[in-house]
């Protein structure tokens, strides 16, 4: 083995330990929130980010988020959003911005009006400052991520650095998973949503956030693996990762990965020369084989109640009337709104009041996309146009980031289920605006070195 993959396997251990160590004394989970931020800004300083440790910095924290919040050491609900903004400002002070992001400057004049509605609006009874917190902390995190991030240059080998330090925390969410309820078997009684097997926390989030892990550990298996102790490694992560995954019962967190890792293959087939297409053709045919081995496991554990969950229907086999979980009458509910309020919408934040009006009971969204037409309106739609076109402009500019693909499905498959409850989202989304320089690469990385048919 050689040093970088010691390495490795030194910070996949420090991990199991952050996690054994907080499942016994859980609160070190708090000190443990409080040092990342701590030590990363003194790392951020040290540095004076030159190689831009402000991303290193934020994924580290937003792969922990998920586990910071299962083992109560959030020091509040928007405690990760805030401090990875905090840092992207912290970044700005040290190595400035593109002159060229005007259009994210434009992103953050547009949610001013939703928040002006808000605060006019004294009618329905709400507590302003928490309702625009609440809404507002995940949008303004992506807009400063992606002022960030807007064609900045990193290296492809610092690209696949901020990717894997996003994924040592999520190891150790899968460690206290398995301290937390070693055997599913037990715990699982029906088709819906399971806290057992979360973690006794939201199987949404968890879901999301082992399906990032398993995009990771699959890239870091088939990209990334250079002995075959780092294959049988990466290959472990992977499925125990898609495993764990797939008995939170929480569906969109698994498609999603499941997803991610369709493109990144895709984008690595067309990436490659002719030995490196045969090579992940062999890949797809081992992929595909693991990933059968992954399901009917679980099949099994779960005796059959998972194959109901993905085919809609409740423990009795019988079809179950929504297939969103009830995210169907929120969407609609959302639909009314922006109809009734076109141009200003209802105000951020405010959806949640208008929904006890319209369905009895207070219901918080799930899908941005719906919530910022519900709530700004106009505005909403122009926000939304920004969103999905400014990265795919900059991609056909500078075809060169391998992970794109699955990076901007991430986002927009996980804002369509889980809206922007974790950082996620908002800082996968950052990075499909950098712009990555290829170097010459090793002999030793496998798929023929992921060869590219564009000038490297």
């Amino acid at each position: 083995m050689n040093k970088s993959e010691i390495n490795y396997i030194k910070l996949i251990a420090i991990h199991v330990g952050i996690a054994f160590a907080i499942f016994v004394i859980p609160f070190l989970s708090k000190i443990y929130a409080l040092l990342i931020a701590v030590f990363g800004v003194y790392y951020i300083i040290s540095k004076n980010n030159k190689n831009n440790e402000v991303l290193y910095v934020s994924a580290y924290l937003v792969g922990a988020e998920v586990f910071i919040r299962m083992t109560g050491g959030n020091l509040n609900n928007e405690y990760v959003k805030t401090a990875v903004s905090l840092l992207m400002l912290l970044g700005f002070v040290l190595s400035g911005f593109s002159k060229n992001s005007i259009v994210y400057w434009f992103y953050f004049l547009l949610l001013i009006p939703g928040m002006l509605v808000t605060m006019s609006n004294q009618d329905l009874g709400v507590e302003i400052r928490k309702a625009i917190t609440f809404n507002i902390s995940g949008p303004v995190c992506l807009g400063l991520s992606a002022l960030y991030c807007y064609q900045r240059q990193l290296t492809f080998k610092q690209l696949q650095n901020v990717v894997v330090i996003l994924g040592l925390p999520i190891i150790s969410t899968l460690v206290y998973l398995l301290l937390y309820h070693p055997t599913v078997r037990d715990v699982v009684t029906g088709t819906q949503s399971n806290f057992a097997t979360s973690g006794g926390f939201g199987p949404n989030q968890v879901a999301t956030v082992l399906g990032l892990g398993m995009f990771i550990f699959f890239c870091q298996l088939v990209f990334m693996s250079k002995s075959k102790g780092m294959m049988l490694l990466n290959g472990f992560l992977f499925v125990v990762c898609s495993y764990r995954a797939i008995v939170t019962f929480s569906r969109g967190g698994v498609i999603t990965g499941f997803v991610m890792i369709v493109f990144i293959l895709l984008t690595a087939y067309l990436f490659s020369n002719g030995s490196g297409k045969r090579k992940l053709k062999r890949i797809v045919i081992l992929s595909s084989v693991l990933a059968l081995s992954v399901w009917s496991y679980s099949v099994f554990q779960t005796s059959g109640l998972i194959t109901k969950r993905y085919a809609n229907q409740d423990a009795a086999g019988r079809e179950k009337a929504d297939r969103l979980g009830g995210r169907e009458q929120v969407i609609g509910t959302e639909f009314e709104l922006f109809k009734e309020n076109p141009i200003m919408g209802v105000g951020i934040g405010m959806g949640k009041s208008y929904r006890e009006q319209m369905l009895g009971q207070e219901v918080a969204s799930h899908n941005e996309i719906t919530r910022l037409l519900a709530e700004h309106g106009m505005f909403g739609v122009v926000i939304l146009f920004i969103l999905f076109i400014t990265p795919v402009i900059l991609f056909l500019m500078h075809y060169q980031n391998i992970y794109f693909f699955s990076f901007y499905v991430f986002w927009l498959l996980t804002i369509n289920h889980a809206a922007m409850r974790i950082a996620a989202p908002a800082f996968v989304y950052a990075l499909t605006l950098l712009s990555i320089r290829f170097e010459p690469v090793e002999k030793t990385v496998p798929i023929e070195q992921l060869e590219t048919k564009i000038s490297i």
